[in-house]
């Protein structure tokens, strides 16, 4: 253990390293230390999972709270969920049972008696959602000089989830704010165990700020990985029970590895995760085995979600939780023998993550993914038959695994659903301002660096015309009547859209809550288990339940994101390349034989457009979202009176179907080609009358910046014509 940094450290975090039997400090740890106690930049902690980074930050915070007691709350502690806040709260807690440094912990799901505790002793420690700290911002306004006017630090975990989102840009315009307001400058510490690009990271971490960013050269001790992947036709194998092959295989996987397994199951939307568990709890019911089974998701009562977190960590007991990214970051679950994946991650840093959640006593992490797909008519059409999931997850796994890439996070130009957020949180906090004042303090907001005054004064005036905002006689402006119906409701303070749910009731218990109301005596699925309506209260938006046997439908829409260009590169490569990856397992490799032989049939290491039947013919772009969106838009803006084009279809971003005469089939390389040799500009692709309203607040925008924002922040026609280059070659 380096005695330097450990004589460093506050009596009583000597003692409690002690009592745990820690023989050193890891690598990430010494590295926090020697940042935070010999220099004032901001720091940036990137390891991987289970390196100790909580500690990293926490260790050197506390020792210089302790030394040095704050007036109000010393740090404060931002995470992207309920859950990790939690989890985080009781670790500490657990350090500061020794130390006079209180540990607070504010989310939605904390009761009001707890949360009172931090206005009568702000001091301490305060860990919170980015929600709840705007809910502060604008109801405790006149408190925050006493909550936060000594505040010496501030950490973001899990930046990552953050970069590149609103959301974390409302972090930066928080952090702003209650800099203007406290005339203080807290260090900033982020944490994170997936980022490729660090000086990314260093920019958006002190964005705003005159402070430094320092990220520690920390050695990666060197992981052992077990990988599988295997593949099933839905359609084949189904037993008398109705059970599937499939979800024999999941069980098998997750249950049967051990005598008391611990399995976390990732899915990429709430409807897959109940399905899952439904058809596990089923296979139990058939085998006679017990129900270890768990679901996992933000539409799951606390409850029932803590019972599950509980459930994973008890030892010698067998526990198996299917979830969403609510189980993605780094809540502490225990020891998890292995990770599953259903079809394939969005993107390589959620591989990454996910696969990070095992391992982490000094086992390999064991990942296997699991993919799956209807049947295919060997008459159905060419993109019907190729399983762009399996090939999506092996391009994921290729390129962290061949070139440890990551997707560099790429910032938002235009924020403007959080430009109305932040000009109305402003506006609700101070009560009256004039013009000037409001512009100088949104434009200081380091998010909004790109916005001009004039965007600024077209957003205000176009506010004032709609009664968000009212101008009073005295040239003040306040919040409108159509502005306080929005600024009042406690959703106003997320900036992602939120889903109106119902909540799920048997008796008195909340089981969770579902989008789509059922009819009376109609079933559907929750928490893995089937329920049959008893009563729907429209005014409550609540829905009574029982207990039904069989299967029912689940009530949510899938997920969606944005996968990278590399990605889809890649999976052309994986399509036309002849290796077997050692972790394929047999029907796997059978399945990417038989696209192989598919793909060399219709040459597609040769040609990216081919013929369907019935006058239609695919694109096979092989680009992502951004670029797809892109150049989808230049075929239809561009090409479609040139090429008779009847109709555009496909699906972003694997393909893109055309429905043409014969004769124009010739044309369509030649044309899009042509067009991205020609001088145009991504305004080009978005018509007049057009608004695209893609974030929480865009309705309230003016049409003319929607289109600005659209433009600079979800097309990309450079990439379309650099890959539109590689087509030639």
């Amino acid at each position: 253990m380096s005695q330097t940094t450990f004589s460093q450290l506050a009596p009583f975090i000597q003692e409690y390293i002690y009592n745990h039997n820690w023989t050193e400090l890891r690598p990430v740890q010494i590295a926090a230390c020697e940042v935070i106690f010999n220099t004032n930049s901001h720091l940036l902690i990137s390891a991987g999972t289970a390196a100790g980074k909580t500690e990293a930050a926490f260790l050197p915070i506390i020792t210089k709270l302790y030394e040095q007691p704050t007036k109000s709350i010393g740090a404060i502690y931002i995470g992207p969920i309920k859950a990790l806040i939690n989890d985080q709260f009781e670790r500490l807690n657990d350090l500061l049972r020794e130390a006079d440094i209180p540990v607070y912990h504010w989310h939605g799901d904390v009761s009001q008696s707890r949360k009172k505790q931090v206005f009568k002793h702000p001091q301490g420690i305060l860990q919170i959602t980015p929600e709840s700290l705007e809910s502060l911002l604008v109801n405790k306004y006149g408190d925050i000089m006493r909550l936060f006017g000594d505040l010496q630090f501030v950490v973001i975990d899990e930046i990552h989830a953050f970069m590149g989102t609103e959301r974390g840009c409302q972090i930066l315009c928080q952090l702003s704010r209650l800099e203007n307001l406290t005339k203080t400058q807290p260090r900033r510490i982020g944490l994170s165990a997936t980022l490729g690009d660090y000086s990314m990271a260093e920019d958006w971490l002190g964005s705003g700020t005159e402070r430094p960013t320092i990220t520690p050269e920390i050695t990666a001790v060197k992981r052992h990985i077990k990988l599988a992947l295997e593949h099933f036709d839905l359609s084949q194998d189904i037993d008398d029970s109705g059970i599937t092959a499939y979800s024999k295989y999941i069980y098998q996987t997750s249950y049967q590895n051990s005598k008391s397994p611990k399995c976390l199951i990732f899915a990429n939307n709430k409807s897959q995760a109940e399905s899952t568990i439904a058809s596990l709890r089923k296979v139990a019911v058939d085998r006679g085995e017990a129900d270890i089974f768990h679901v996992h998701h933000g539409s799951i009562s606390a409850n029932l979600r803590q019972a599950a977190e509980n459930a994973m960590r008890e030892p010698n007991q067998p526990a198996v939780t299917a979830a969403t990214l609510t189980l993605e970051v780094g809540v502490d679950i225990g020891h998890l023998q292995r990770v599953i994946q259903l079809e394939s991650p969005m993107s390589v840093a959620s591989f990454l993550q996910r696969l990070g959640r095992t391992g982490r006593r000094g086992e390999p992490a064991d990942m296997r993914f699991i993919c799956a797909e209807d049947e295919v008519s060997p008459d159905a059409p060419l993109p019907a038959q190729i399983p762009w999931q399996l090939l999506q997850a092996i391009a994921i796994i290729q390129l962290y695994t061949e070139e440890k890439w990551i997707e560099p996070i790429q910032p938002l130009k235009y924020p403007l659903s959080l430009l109305y957020h932040q000009i109305m949180s402003i506006l609700a906090a101070m009560g009256e301002t004039s013009p000037g004042v409001l512009a100088k303090q949104v434009l200081s907001l380091s998010p909004f660096r790109n916005i001009s005054p004039e965007d600024l004064k077209l957003l205000l005036r176009y506010l004032i015309d709609i009664d968000h905002i009212h101008r009073t006689e005295a040239g003040t402006l306040i919040i409108g009547l159509a502005g306080e119906k929005i600024v009042r409701k406690y959703q106003f303070y997320a900036v992602f859209p939120e889903t109106k749910e119902y909540i799920v009731k048997q008796g008195l218990q909340s089981i969770g809550s579902i989008a789509m109301v059922p009819t009376v005596g109609s079933q559907f699925g929750l928490a893995g288990r089937s329920w049959q309506v008893l009563d729907v209260d429209f005014r409550k938006k609540t829905i009574a339940v029982k207990p039904a046997e069989g299967e029912a439908s689940i009530y949510w829409q899938g997920g969606s994101g944005n996968i990278h260009s590399k990605i889809l590169q890649r999976m052309r490569q994986v399509l036309l390349e002849d290796t077997e990856y050692n972790y394929l397992q047999k029907n796997a490799v059978k399945r990417l034989r038989k696209v192989r032989r598919l793909a060399r049939e219709y040459q597609l290491d040769k040609c990216n457009i081919v013929r369907l039947k019935k006058g239609k013919y695919c694109i096979f772009p092989w680009m992502g979202t951004v670029a797809y969106r892109t150049l989808e838009r230049l075929i239809n803006s561009f090409c479609r009176e040139s090429l008779e084009i009847k109709s555009i279809g496909g699906t972003n971003p694997y393909f893109i179907t055309l429905k043409l005469p014969k004769e124009k089939f010739d044309n369509i390389y030649p044309e899009i080609v042509s067009l991205c040799k020609q001088r145009i500009v991504p305004e080009h692709l978005v018509n007049e009358a057009e608004a695209p309203e893609m974030e929480k607040y865009d309705r309230f925008i003016p049409y003319p910046l929607l289109r600005k924002a659209f433009v600079a922040d979800y097309l990309d026609l450079d990439e379309v014509r650099e890959l539109v280059a590689l087509w030639e070659k």
